[in-house]
């Protein structure tokens, strides 16, 4: 991860390769967005190739100066500027740079209001390091591309904290890009058990149980062990438990649907879906994100992470279309399709982790359904919800984070169109509002508890790089689920 220093007055700022200079647009020329005389003169008269508009830049040279080398970039105009203007903006200087192989900058924040300091300087930041992310291990040369230090500059003491924090809130963000983006032999189930068990090796506060056949067996997990059944690679559940606040006896549960690689089963998945199929553990690696982070930032909160984790292979023992499974708390499942194997999977780790733990909340975080990329897109993820409370301080978090969550109904209805006429439950319910319908499943094995699903599967993993996403993993919920966590209390409205 790149190194970032701050300090407090820009004027005395060290030598760096480039200086970002943040731009307004106005209805005449560009303005530079900040008072230091040395740019006074930078934009003496409207330009014809540069207006500052949002994400707009321009590369100048100059003789005197910290560096030499001044990068002008646009925030569009100043009334309508927010938070993800700025993370858009900066990130697109953060390309640029790269683009030269430019290793060093000083970072220029526009003038901001005290109130605004907080939002500002984190979104900057975000735009700043989630665009210098690269998963490149194997490409031989594109690590030279890497902007190596930043100087964020006018950045006072009492906000000093925010560069710390946000720093250790990526880390958990590049660790599920990385987990997501490697290959699927190494984010095999064996492999993510391995991430939880290195994660706990260098945090007191995190304890990692790993569920394992025989005991999933025990658990009578049954809908977990029939989508693995086709794998060289057992399944297995993954219990990490963060315990930040262990005074209190509240907890929140956070559940990743982890399937390693998804060929769809005997259902297989054609040509042109199956190729990004090692994304399909995103919601897991999710969850390891964001316990990362939590260890890092040392958040007084309990946390229950749980990995459900299984490839959904095609083998001799393959799980079959026709066949009838009985879930964990006993209800039956007939399968009409091997590829809806992700509501599977949550499913029993829903009910287990409700009975073994009694958390205040529960949310799960899955690749869950192709329908949601339709309604969509890849601008949010789907979220539906038994708790307005629960919604609400989701809601307000992606505000906060831009990581736009939209909820959609859980109509009786849903419910209704995955009767079966030999079990409980059939695992699909047709085509018609189909990611309704999952989450609707999934809510049959909620008995009490509020809870949220969050479909990730338009956001989780890209079909092309964009705006503050270099690869196509894009780590989706680390930071939202960090901002509830923080500002979220269990004992205001559940």
């Amino acid at each position: 991860m790149i190194k970032i220093t701050h300090i407090i007055d820009p004027k005395k700022r060290k030598h760096a390769d480039v200086v970002i200079c943040p731009v307004w647009k106005t209805k005449t020329q560009a303005l530079v967005a900040l008072e230091l005389k040395e740019f006074d003169t930078l934009i003496k008269t409207p330009l014809d190739d540069f207006s500052g508009k949002k994400g707009e830049t321009l590369l100048l040279y100059r003789e005197k100066g910290a560096e030499k080398r001044v990068l002008l970039l646009g925030l569009g105009e100043k009334a309508t500027c927010q938070t993800e203007t700025l993370r858009q903006a900066y990130a697109s200087a953060i390309k640029q740079l790269r683009a030269k192989k430019i290793k060093s900058c000083n970072l220029l924040l526009p003038s901001f209001e005290k109130k605004e300091a907080v939002s500002i300087i984190r979104a900057s930041l975000e735009g700043l390091l989630l665009a210098n992310y690269a998963f490149d291990c194997f490409k031989g040369t594109s690590l030279n591309e890497l902007l190596e230090t930043a100087c964020i500059c006018g950045i006072d003491p009492s906000h000093a904290f925010l560069v710390k924090k946000v720093e250790q809130i990526m880390q958990g963000v590049y660790l599920a890009c990385d987990l997501v983006n490697r290959n699927a032999d190494d984010s095999n189930v064996e492999g993510l058990i391995q991430v939880a068990k290195n994660l706990s090796k260098g945090c007191k506060k995190l304890k990692v149980v790993v569920l394992h056949e025989k005991q999933l067996e025990k658990e009578q997990m049954n809908l977990l062990l029939a989508v693995g059944k086709g794998s060289v690679h057992p399944p297995a559940l993954v219990i990490l438990e963060y315990m930040g606040d262990p005074s209190s006896k509240e907890k929140v549960a956070l559940v990743g649907k982890g399937i390693t690689f998804d060929t769809g089963g005997l259902n297989l998945k054609t040509t042109g879906h199956i190729e990004t199929m090692k994304s399909d553990m995103a919601g897991s690696a999710c969850v390891l994100g964001v316990i990362q982070s939590l260890c890092s930032l040392e958040v007084k909160k309990n946390v229950i992470g749980v990995l459900a984790l299984a490839e959904n292979a095609i083998g001799p023992s393959s799980y079959k279309p026709g066949d009838v499974y009985t879930s964990r708390i006993g209800k039956t499942v007939e399968i009409g399709n091997t590829d809806a194997e992700g509501r599977l999977v949550l499913a029993d780790a829903l009910s287990y982790v409700e009975d073994t733990y009694a958390p205040s909340v529960i949310i799960d975080f899955a690749t869950l359904t192709g329908a949601i990329v339709i309604a969509l897109g890849e601008e949010a993820a789907g979220l539906f919800s038994n708790n307005d409370f629960l919604v609400r301080g989701l809601q307000t978090a992606a505000l906060r984070t831009d990581e736009r969550l939209w909820r959609l109904p859980l109509y009786p209805e849903y419910t209704e169109m995955l009767k079966s006429e030999i079990a409980d439950l059939k695992n699909i319910g047709g085509r018609p509002a189909s990611s309704c319908t999952a989450a609707a499943f999934l809510q049959q094995f909620i008995k009490k508890t509020a809870w949220a699903h969050l479909d990730i599967a338009g956001v989780a993993y890209l079909s092309k790089p964009k705006s503050y996403h270099p690869t196509l993993a894009t780590g989706f919920g680390v930071r939202v689920t960090i901002d509830f966590l923080e500002h979220f209390d269990e004992k205001d409205s559940m």
